[in-house]
C-alpha cells in the first residue's frame, strides 16, 4: 500500500480513532498493520465454508480493496476486528416493551450496545401515553418522552473507549396520544442531545392531510381511537419544528414494512440513528460503502465510470460483509441469532459529489439525476447477483423459506444495499460523504500554534490549478463564503458545476435521494439543506414532494437554525462585544456565577403540590433574581430534591442564563403524587419553582418599567452578553446550549449531512 496515496488529515484520524493503542495511548500499530489486522480476520470466515481455500491470498485481496481506497467497511469494523471486543457492526434496533422490566432491559442492552461502538435505534410507540393508569402500581404512566429522556441519560454515561459516541435513534408513531409532546420534545437543542428523532408517518394520516381531514389517535396498549386530531395542523407542527431546528425528521413507517423481506417476524418499527437502515427488533446490520471517485477512469475527453472495475468491487464488497456476520461478536446472543437468521448487509456509496464534479455533471441538475439511478441501479443488480452465488456455496439466510424472495433464486442476504452517512471513512478514501452535496468547498482550520490554514476540495484545487487560478486570495474568498457561486474571478461553466449544499434547491435535494431510493434495499441516509431564509412552506413542500417521490424518510436542515449556531464557514479567533475569551479548541468562553449579593428583598409563596405545602423564596436585587430558596410544610415531601433544583436555578440565574431557558427546562416536568390530585396549579416540585420565576421576573420587569428598578433592564442586557461564547463566523454560541456548533474535540468546522453532525478536520461524528 502507498501511504502516500492517503492525505494527512486522514492519517491523523487513523491514528486517532481507529490505529491500536497500548494502554498508556501510544499508537502500536501502523496504518499497514491496522488494514492487515481487517483483512486477516475477515477472510478467516471462509474456512467455515472451505478448510481448503487460501485465506493469505482472500485476504490480501481484502488489503488491497481497503488500501486502493476502493472501498471501506463502517467503523466499528475497522475498529473491533482483530481485537479483544470484536463488534462489528454499526446499527442496531432495539425493542422498548410497555414494562418497567422491559424499558430497563433496553436500557441496559443499549448501554451495551453502545460501549461496543454501535448506534441503537428505538420506537417508544408501545408505550403507554402520559397520564394512563398502570394496574400494577395504581399510578399513571409518564409517557414516551419521559423515559426517552432515560435512554439519554444513560447513553450520556456510557463512554466507548474514546473512539465513538453514544447515538440513538428515537421514533414514535404519528398515531400515538404523545405525537404532540414527542414533536415539541427536541425544541430545546440542549435537550434529549444523544438523539435524533423522527416520527413514523402512515399512509393514512398522509391521506388524512391531503383532505384536510382529522386522523384517530390510537392508545398503544387497548388498540382503540382515545382521540382525533387535525393532520394538518400536526403536519404543519412538525414543519415548523423541521425549520426552526431540523427536528424531528420523519420516515415512512408502511414504506419500511412494504419492503419488509421477513414480515412474518413482525414490523419495522425503526431505523438506526441516521435512519437508513430500517431493522426489525434485535437485529444489527454492517455496512460499507464503495468510493465512486475510485470508479472512474480518464479518457482523452474527461472520465466516464468503469462498470467492470464497479462490478468486481460491489462483488468483493458483498463477499467481504457477509463474512463480516460470521466473525463478529455480537453485544447479546438474541442479537447475534436475529442477525444471523436474516443476514442483512448495506452496500451503499460515497464520493458521489466528487464523482460529479470530474465528471463534469453539475449535482442539480437532470443529467446527475439520470447518473445516479443508473448508477445505483447497477450496484442494487450486481450486489444481489454476488449475493445469489454465495447463497449458492453457502446456503441461503435461514429465514428465506419465509421472506418475499422465496420465488425467486436463493439469496445469502435478506438485504444488500443501504446509502449512508460516511463521515470518518469517507475522511480516510479521501471524497465527499455518502450521496450529499458537498457541504462547502473550503474552510479555515485553525492549527496548534495559531495560525491557520484554508482546507479545500481537492477537485476544486485541481481545476483552480488547471486554470491559473490557485492563489491565497481567492482561497480565502471561497473560504469565508463556503461557496464559489459568487467568486466571479471563476468561469461561470466551472461555477454552475461546483455547486455547494447551500446552493442546491430543496427539490433537487429530495430528487437526487429519490432516484438512489428507487434502487436500494433499504433506505438512503440523507441531509435536504435549506438556506437561512427558507420559509416553511418550503420545508412543508419538500417533506410532500419526498412522499410523493416515495422517498422512505426525509431528513432538513435550515443553515443557521440551531440557536446561535456557528457555521464551519467564515472567519475565526474573534472576541464577542462584552470581550468574553474567544473560542479555543472547540471549548466555549467560561462564565463564572456572579457573587451572590450582601443585601437582597424577594417574594416567598406557597405552592400545593402532591404530598403538601411547598414554600418558595425568590430574591433578587438590581441585577435579578439571584437566588432561590425552598422549604416543604409539615406533610413532608421530597425537600432535597426540591432543595437541588432550587440551589442550580440559582447559580444558573447568577451565571447569566436566561429566566426563560430555566422555565422551559424546568416547566412542565410530572410527579405522580401532584398529578393524581385534582385542582393542583402544577405538576410537580421543579414545574412550581418554574412558575414563581416567571412570576417573579414579571414583577421586577413592572418595576423597571416603572423606574423603581431601572438598571435591571440594563443588567439584563450585560448578561445576555455574558452568556453568548464568542463569534466565529458571523454568529456565535451560547456557552449553555447542548447543540454542537463547532467540534468539542478539535475546535474545527461542522456539517450536518446524512442526518448527523460530522467534522472533517478530526473525523468527530455526533451519531458515532
Amino acid at each position: 500500500m502507498a501511504i502516500s496515496d492517503i492525505s494527512e488529515n486522514a492519517l491523523k484520524v487513523l491514528e486517532k480513532r481507529y490505529q491500536g493503542k497500548d494502554e498508556k495511548g501510544n499508537v502500536v500499530e501502523s496504518v499497514e498493520g491496522m488494514f492487515r489486522r481487517v483483512s486477516d480476520t475477515i477472510a478467516k470466515a471462509d474456512t467455515k465454508f472451505d478448510n481448503s481455500v487460501d485465506t493469505k491470498k482472500l485476504s490480501d485481496e481484502f488489503f488491497e480493496l481497503m488500501t486502493s481506497l476502493r472501498f471501506m467497511p463502517n467503523s466499528p469494523t475497522l475498529m473491533n476486528a482483530g481485537r479483544q471486543l470484536g463488534q462489528l457492526s454499526a446499527c442496531f434496533v432495539l425493542p422498548v416493551e410497555d414494562s418497567m422490566e422491559g424499558i430497563f432491559d433496553s436500557v441496559k442492552n443499549a448501554a451495551l450496545i453502545h460501549k461496543s461502538g454501535g448506534g441503537t435505534g428505538f420506537s417508544f410507540s408501545r408505550l403507554r401515553q402520559s397520564g394512563a393508569s398502570v394496574r400494577s402500581t395504581g399510578g399513571v404512566a409518564s409517557g414516551p418522552v419521559s423515559f426517552m429522556r432515560v435512554f439519554n441519560s444513560a447513553t450520556e454515561a456510557v463512554k466507548q473507549g474514546g473512539t465513538r459516541r453514544g447515538a440513538n435513534m428515537g421514533v414514535l408513531r404519528i398515531d400515538h396520544p404523545d405525537i404532540l409532546d414527542f414533536i415539541n420534545c427536541k425544541a430545546d437543542n440542549a435537550d434529549i442531545t444523544n438523539f435524533n428523532i423522527s416520527v413514523g408517518i402512515t399512509e393514512k394520516f398522509m391521506e388524512a392531510v391531503e383532505k384536510q381531514s382529522d386522523y384517530d389517535l390510537i392508545d398503544p396498549k387497548t388498540k382503540t381511537a382515545v382521540g382525533h386530531l387535525s393532520a394538518v395542523k400536526v403536519f404543519d407542527m412538525i414543519v415548523d419544528h423541521a425549520w426552526r431546528n431540523g427536528e424531528p425528521g420523519i420516515i415512512f413507517l408502511d414504506r419500511l414494512n412494504r419492503d419488509n423481506v421477513v414480515p412474518t417476524q413482525g414490523d419495522i418499527e425503526s431505523t438506526n440513528p441516521c435512519g437508513e437502515q430500517p431493522l426489525l427488533p434485535y437485529e444489527s446490520c454492517n455496512l460499507g460503502s464503495i468510493n465512486l471517485v475510485k470508479m472512474l477512469r480518464k479518457t482523452l475527453t474527461g472520465y466516464e465510470f468503469d462498470f467492470r472495475l464497479l462490478g468486481a468491487t460491489v462483488e468483493e464488497a458483498v463477499h467481504f460483509l457477509d463474512n463480516v456476520i460470521e466473525v463478529n461478536n455480537y453485544p447479546l446472543d438474541i442479537i447475534g441469532d436475529t442477525t444471523r437468521a436474516t443476514r442483512k448487509i448495506g452496500l451503499g456509496v460515497m464520493g458521489w459529489a466528487d464523482a460529479l464534479l470530474l465528471l463534469g455533471i453539475p449535482y442539480n441538475s437532470d443529467e446527475a439525476v439520470d447518473l445516479a439511478g443508473k448508477v445505483m441501479g447497477y450496484i442494487n443488480n450486481t450486489g444481489h447477483a454476488a449475493s445469489a452465488r454465495l447463497a449458492e456455496k453457502r446456503g441461503a439466510f435461514p429465514l428465506f423459506s419465509v421472506s418475499t424472495y422465496k420465488d425467486g433464486p436463493a439469496m445469502r442476504n435478506a438485504t444488500v444495499t443501504t446509502i449512508a452517512p460516511t463521515g470518518t471513512i469517507s475522511m480516510i478514501a479521501g471524497c465527499s460523504s455518502g450521496v450529499e452535496p458537498v457541504f462547502a468547498y473550503a474552510y479555515i482550520r485553525n492549527i496548534m500554534d495559531g495560525t491557520e490554514m484554508v482546507e479545500v476540495n481537492p477537485v476544486l484545487v485541481a481545476k483552480l490549478k488547471e486554470l491559473g487560478l490557485y492563489e491565497d486570495g481567492l482561497l480565502k474568498k471561497i473560504a469565508n463564503a463556503g461557496s464559489v457561486e459568487n467568486c466571479l474571478e471563476i468561469p461561470e461553466e466551472v461555477r454552475r458545476v461546483f455547486v455547494s449544499a447551500q446552493d442546491i434547491k430543496p427539490v433537487d435535494h429530495i430528487k437526487m435521494q429519490s432516484a438512489f431510493q428507487r434502487y436500494t434495499d433499504n433506505a438512503v441516509s440523507k441531509t435536504v439543506n435549506f438556506p437561512k431564509e427558507a420559509t416553511r412552506n418550503d420545508v412543508r413542500e419538500a417533506y410532500l414532494l419526498a412522499y410523493e417521490e416515495d422517498c422512505k424518510g426525509v431528513t432538513i436542515y435550515r443553515d443557521g437554525s440551531r440557536e446561535e449556531q456557528v457555521l464551519n464557514i467564515g472567519k475565526v479567533n474573534k472576541k464577542d462585544d462584552a470581550g468574553v475569551a474567544a473560542v479555543a479548541d472547540g471549548v466555549p468562553g467560561h462564565v463564572e456565577p456572579r457573587p451572590r449579593p450582601a443585601v437582597t428583598k424577594g417574594f416567598t409563596e406557597k405552592v400545593r403540590i402532591g404530598c403538601g405545602n411547598l414554600y418558595i423564596t425568590t430574591n433578587y436585587d438590581e441585577n435579578g433574581i439571584c437566588e432561590v430558596f425552598t422549604s416543604t410544610g409539615k406533610a413532608g415531601g421530597c425537600p432535597s430534591q426540591s432543595e437541588a433544583t432550587a440551589r442550580l436555578v440559582s447559580v444558573a440565574l447568577r451565571s447569566g442564563i436566561s429566566i426563560e431557558e430555566v422555565y422551559d427546562q424546568l416547566k412542565g416536568i410530572r410527579c405522580p403524587s401532584t398529578i393524581r390530585q385534582q385542582g393542583m396549579n402544577c405538576t410537580s416540585c421543579p414545574d412550581a419553582i418554574a412558575k414563581v420565576i416567571m412570576k417573579v421576573s414579571k414583577l421586577i420587569d413592572e418595576e423597571a418599567n416603572s423606574g423603581i428598578a431601572t438598571s435591571i433592564v440594563k443588567e439584563r442586557e450585560t448578561l445576555k452578553n455574558m452568556q453568548q461564547a464568542p463569534v466565529m463566523g458571523d454568529v456565535q454560541v451560547p456557552a449553555t446550549s447542548g447543540e454542537i456548533h463547532v467540534c468539542p474535540e478539535c475546535g474545527g468546522p461542522v456539517e450536518h449531512e446524512g442526518g448527523c453532525v460530522i467534522c472533517r478536520n478530526c473525523g468527530f461524528s455526533k451519531c458515532g
